[in-house]
């Protein structure tokens, strides 16, 4: 099978040829149509984090295909079942946090392109339990950024209690931020967009945002704060700069939900003085459990969201790389093989 391999995080990934796995016990194994090119890929291939990956192994958590076969014991799945593969390939579900609705907190779990082989490959394996159904009305190209652009925004909206006619501002429209507008439109906030894109932000009036900041021309903060400041902003760049910003754009009572994770594990320094007095709160938000995507699904099958994508063939990766590095892929690139 092919597969765009990382051998060296100093290196481009190779296009590789290598055996088709097999499924163990509880697993099934799943031919990929679609796979989408996730910020966390990148961060992946090139060892950017505290916790890093080891080379040899192949990235990509945004996979979408079709069941081809089964490992013993496996009986919820079934072959030709149309399946999305995400970031989380599995966690104990014993331990307090899968027990509690946060399976993502599980301090067992698995990753898929990270601790174990993702998508980025003609067939990948996962148990069974993790391989979330797609709903057959949902075209792959669609399913793929859902199935980690989408469950992660949408999961973000949830933890910031988002409740109607509150103001959002989502700092960084692209593969995340274009979902996580439309989701917060969905739970009833005014959305601000805010990029240093031109194209990405006539993306996000196009999808329905009531304001728009070119943070390359205007300063985020007095531009958001001159619309009463945020109750919530959503960081979604990768910049420890657009952290600050986001949360200086908050009006009393407002939540920072943080969500990308810089390079090298920036650092947001807050001021107490004015957290504690304007009653200000940071949290952290990871990714979505297996009913939140289900949710995510279920929203766009019902016609709710719209996904933008740019479909490139695996042998670019290199290239799609350096294009979501240099901003110039507007939304998500998704592999088609």
């Amino acid at each position: 099978m092919r597969a765009a391999v990382v051998t060296d995080f100093r290196k481009p990934l190779e296009l590789q040829e290598l055996p088709v796995p097999e499924p163990g016990p509880g697993q099934v194994l799943v031919r990929i149509e679609t796979t989408g090119l996730c910020h966390t890929d990148i961060h992946a291939a090139h060892g950017d984090w505290p916790v890093t990956p080891k080379p040899p192994f192949i990235p990509g958590h945004e996979g979408i295909g079709r069941i081809e076969a089964l490992g013993t014991g496996v009986s919820t799945r079934a072959v030709g079942d149309r399946v999305a593969i995400a970031w989380l390939a599995g966690a104990c579900g014993r331990c307090r946090h899968c027990i509690g609705g946060w399976e993502t907190l599980c301090e067992s779990q698995q990753n898929s392109g990270y601790s174990v082989d993702g998508t980025f490959a003609e067939y990948t394996v996962v148990a069974a339990a993790f391989a979330t159904p797609v709903p057959e009305t949902i075209p792959s190209r669609d399913a793929a950024p859902l199935t980690c652009a989408g469950v992660t925004t949408y999961k973000a909206i949830k933890v910031a209690r988002l409740e109607p006619a509150e103001t959002v501002a989502v700092f960084g429209v692209g593969g995340l931020g274009h979902l996580a507008l439309q989701y917060a439109r969905i739970a009833g906030g005014f959305v601000i967009g805010v990029d240093v894109e031109a194209d990405k932000l006539a993306m996000a009036t196009e999808l329905g945002a009531d304001h728009v900041v070119d943070a390359a021309t205007t300063d985020p903060v007095a531009a958001i704060h001159a619309h009463g400041g945020a109750d919530v902003a959503l960081a979604l760049a990768a910049s420890p700069e657009s952290f600050d910003q986001a949360f200086r754009s908050l009006r009393r009572g407002g939540r920072l939900v943080c969500v990308a994770m810089p390079a090298d594990d920036g650092v947001v320094t807050l001021p107490i003085f004015d957290t504690v007095v304007n009653g200000k709160s940071v949290i952290g938000s990871i990714v979505g459990t297996r009913n939140d995507l289900a949710d995510v699904f279920a929203l766009h099958a019902a016609g709710r969201t719209r996904v933008i994508t740019v479909a490139r063939p695996l042998e670019q990766v290199n290239e799609a790389i350096d294009d979501v590095l240099a901003g110039r892929v507007q939304a998500r690139v998704v592999f088609d093989l």
